[in-house]
């Protein structure tokens, strides 16, 4: 089975066939329970069962012996949500897995019921799934811990608001159809809404794309940088969005400084947790060109997910690309309108 997919658009839609949730930000998994086996399934189809023990046990519990479920899992600290901490269980040595289950324990928030004791409920509208959802929740969730019901209104005024008050637990606002019965492997019956913010960035280095352009090695993405207080400059992400007829000109443009060294803080890593593909190898630059991206989240001071370009800022000296534009973007957040999901409760769609 494929996770239903979200198309990007840039407003919360409007009408009466609308249904809006908080978009979570965490690990996206669709929970299989037939009778005494549980899989977890990523958005990519990797089973995450030895990374989460502690949902896998959860689910293992629950007295209705078949169940697909579609969340989102997420952890929960004193702190806040740390999508980092999700991040630190995708690693191989079963031990250590272990040990961060104890000490960082993962929720499931849920948010659709896709098979209940045996019903296929893919085949129904969403305005009769949900229902049948918190039926479920009502039934099950209560007093485990593990499990929560994700909010849902019909009201997009209540979206709107998710929307201004993004937050360490959510970045944005998903959007599905109420008619439309559960799309796997599709964008036909959600869309998804993210609250873009932009900053001025110091470009540090660039990667070559994997294919070549015109019988040459172009660039595939720019390195991004910010200066601390100390004025170290630290890789904070990328941007690998470059247009196809900007990027000879830009590989002739960043060859020319070339150097040995820019970043003097934190540089940039090696292949990923998730995969071995992307290339550990990046040319330095000299630190002179800034450029201002646009992005949706920040983690640990580092973009999450890669960044689009906005415009050249030749006007605009490197040293004034600071990383205090992240942490002013942060404290502008507002307060825990979504405060981490109680199992006990289990509020139905407002404004029905």
């Amino acid at each position: 089975m494929e996770p239903m997919e979200a198309l990007s658009v840039a407003e919360i839609p409007r009408g009466a066939e609308w249904q809006y949730e908080p978009k979570w930000d965490g690990f996206r998994c669709l929970l299989i329970r037939d009778s005494d086996r549980v899989r977890m399934q990523s958005k990519g189809g990797r089973d995450l069962v030895r990374y989460f023990p502690e949902v896998a046990a959860a689910a293992s519990a629950i007295s209705a012996e078949s169940f697909i479920l579609d969340g989102e899992l997420i952890i929960h600290l004193e702190q806040g949500y740390s999508f980092d901490a999700l991040l630190q269980r995708i690693h191989p040595a079963a031990s250590r897995v272990k040990r961060l289950a104890g000490e960082t324990p993962a929720s499931f928030v849920a948010f659709d019921l896709l098979r209940s004791v045996g019903a296929d409920l893919a085949g129904l509208p969403l305005a009769k799934r949900r229902p049948a959802l918190e039926k479920f929740a009502r039934r099950h969730f209560g007093g485990n811990g593990v499990f929560a019901l994700s909010p849902a209104s019909r009201n997009r005024a209540e979206a709107i608001r998710w929307l201004q008050h993004v937050e360490d637990g959510h970045d944005g606002v998903i959007a599905k159809r109420l008619d439309l019965a559960y799309c796997g492997g599709t964008r036909d019956g959600m869309q998804k809404i993210k609250l873009l913010r932009s900053a001025d960035c110091v470009v540090g280095g660039f990667r070559y794309a994997e294919k070549k352009q015109g019988g040459r090695k172009v660039i595939g993405s720019l390195l991004l940088g910010l200066y601390d207080g100390a004025g170290l400059l630290h890789h904070v992400g990328f941007t690998s969005a470059i247009k196809t007829s900007d990027r000879s000109g830009l590989t002739e443009k960043f060859e020319k400084i070339a150097s040995e060294s820019s970043f003097t803080g934190k540089t940039p890593g090696g292949p990923s947790r998730w995969s071995t593909r992307r290339s550990a190898e990046w040319r330095p630059v000299r630190p002179v060109h800034v450029v201002e991206v646009s992005y949706d989240h920040v983690s640990g001071d580092r973009f999450r997910h890669g960044t689009k370009i906005v415009r050249w800022r030749p006007d605009k000296k490197p040293t004034q690309c600071r990383m205090d534009q992240l942490r002013q973007t942060s404290v502008k957040r507002g307060r825990a309108r979504l405060a981490k999901p109680d199992p006990r409760q289990h509020t139905g769609a407002a404004g029905t």
